[in-house]
């Protein structure tokens, strides 16, 4: 049986067990470090602004998530992505509801001057932080199919040098100059909370470990996917029961993927 092309980098994880500091949101912050765990990473939920930004330094990887924002928080993201800048550790950023509130578009733009090393988000999302008029989705909710916002993607692609995720009933990940699809997944998987969140600190995970973020992204998005494919297998589960289905289904992923 050939080997899932997102194997090594599974495998990567659960032996290098990489730490990934998560900046993130209050609703999704235990899921994200559950999923982490699941995978052989290693979460770590650092907010205060007094140490998020010497705690970048010496991470594996960032995540910066902006879902619930506060004074407190803004500064440790501020903190963080400098310090991972700085210390060149590869990071993540996940503009949570981008162009739907003003306030949120301008730091997640002030963010991009810090150079993520991926920008992950739905389509509204996406193409909002590309500068598309009129993109604004409905808070957490995109209303835009992903492949509608893969020419915003690539456009931000090269403006930012991040590789760009679009998630969607298709995942979509480019760094400007390829477009690669994932396919997969379950509906199930917008009926739970943080699942698009956590697929942030899964990319965070695998940037830690994998050299090549475009390749990191996408198997990241492949994952995740196989995952909620096997969490929603008959019977058919509810949202609660897949949940704890899609986590069951990731440690199994890491453990066929262990060597």
């Amino acid at each position: 049986m050939t080997e899932p092309t997102w194997a090594p980098s599974l495998r990567a994880v659960a032996t290098e067990s990489p730490l990934v500091h998560c900046l993130t949101n209050i609703v999704v912050a235990g899921f994200t470090a559950n999923v982490l765990l699941a995978l052989g990473a290693s979460p770590a939920m650092v907010e205060n602004a007094e140490e998020a930004g010497p705690f970048a330094e010496v991470a594996g990887a960032v995540l910066v998530n902006l879902g619930t924002l506060s004074g407190e928080r803004e500064a440790a993201m501020r903190a963080a992505a400098a310090a991972a800048e700085g210390a060149s550790r590869p990071w993540v950023l996940d503009p949570v509801a981008v162009g739907a509130l003003e306030h949120r578009t301008l730091l997640a733009r002030e963010l991009l001057g810090h150079g993520p090393t991926v920008i992950r988000g739905n389509a509204s999302e996406i193409a909002s932080l590309a500068g598309v008029a009129g993109a604004a989705g409905r808070g957490v909710d995109s209303k835009m199919g992903s492949g509608a916002a893969v020419g915003a993607a690539r456009e931000l692609a090269r403006s930012s040098g991040a590789v760009v995720a679009v998630s969607g009933a298709v995942d979509y990940v480019t760094d400007g100059r390829q477009v690669l699809e994932v396919p997969g997944g379950d509906v199930l998987m917008t009926r739970v909370t943080g699942v698009g969140c956590a697929l942030g600190a899964v990319m965070a995970a695998l940037l830690a470990v994998v050299s090549d973020p475009l390749t990191a992204a996408r198997d990241a998005s492949a994952i995740l996917k196989e995952a909620g494919s096997r969490a929603a297998s008959p019977p058919p589960p509810g949202p609660g029961t897949f949940a704890v289905r899609l986590l069951d289904a990731l440690g199994l992923l890491a453990l066929e993927a262990a060597p």
